[in-house]
């Protein structure tokens, strides 16, 4: 690979209410591991705000795609967004480095396995048509996207080592991603 790789940082860090301030702290982490990082911080807000919402999503997503195509890893999170799974946008953009053949890295916060969450989200919101199964397989989230992050980077998704979840904004399983993401890439 290169002497410093450049890392997409996918994921829906970007919705937090401190994005910009997060995303410090996440390039900090990369830098220390000697991977640059790009975040996909939306940093022209005001212009975005004065653009139909039509021209702003388009614009977005068009920024994303060219940030995506000057990397050469993504480092995904992983964790649960919104449900009992992964970030939908997120899973557009490791489909992307997947397809492109560019290695792949993901982490989550969340310990418990997707089979129980998802047991959790049907209690709360029971299925439009009853009786659909969902196989865990013991897996982390939906099979196709530790399938995923295994086949383009040879390592599985990094979950906390302890067993135990954590808040959605902790950057310890990042900083362990990053790490096995620096080894790989040097390797």
């Amino acid at each position: 690979m290169v002497a410093r790789p450049v890392a997409y940082l996918a994921g829906p860090d970007v919705f937090l209410p401190d994005a910009p301030a997060h995303a410090a702290r996440k390039r900090a982490i990369c830098a220390k591991h000697g991977i640059e990082a790009r975040p996909p911080l939306n940093e022209d807000v005001a212009s975005l705000a004065a653009m139909s919402d039509d021209d702003a999503w388009r614009t977005i997503f068009a920024k994303d795609i060219a940030i995506m195509t000057a990397c050469d890893i993504i480092i995904a999170n992983l964790t649960p967004f919104r449900g009992p799974s992964a970030d939908a946008g997120t899973l557009v953009e490791l489909g992307w480095f997947l397809g492109q053949g560019k290695p792949i890295f993901g982490y989550s916060n969340i310990a418990t396995p997707f089979a129980a969450r998802s047991a959790v989200h049907l209690a709360r919101c029971p299925d439009p048509m009853p009786g659909l199964t969902v196989g865990g397989f013991g897996l982390p989230d939906n099979l196709m996207i530790p399938g995923a992050v295994l086949a383009g980077g040879g390592h599985p998704i990094v979950l906390p080592a302890d067993g135990q979840d954590r808040p959605f904004d902790a950057l310890d399983v990042f900083e362990r991603c990053v790490e096995i993401a620096a080894r790989a890439l040097r390797g």
